[in-house]
């Protein structure tokens, strides 16, 4: 039986993730209030983070931002997207 959680990201009652995603205390925040469908969003957006401040998320100094970025993502009022990133545009 899925576990269901309030999700903070979307705000209403979702399936829960099956584990913990990250050691400490961030990662059992997520685990107990973000849903699979908000984890979902957060792994869009976090290739995008990486890709736009061209991080190397084996790096001490990149995985700080990366929990930063996932804070304001999930816990923030909103993420705030990289200065210079532009949306990519849908082909017609």
């Amino acid at each position: 039986m899925e576990r269901l959680i309030h999700c903070k990201k979307i705000g209403k009652e979702l399936p829960g993730l099956d584990y913990q995603p990250l050691k400490g205390e961030l990662g059992l925040r997520v685990f107990e209030n973000i849903s699979k469908e908000a984890w979902k969003m957060w792994l869009s957006h976090s290739t995008m983070v990486i890709n736009e401040y061209r991080l190397n998320p084996s790096e001490p100094e990149a995985q700080k931002i990366l929990k930063q970025q996932m804070e304001d993502f999930f816990f923030g009022e909103k993420a705030e997207l990289p200065p210079d990133y532009i949306p990519p545009t849908s082909a017609s």
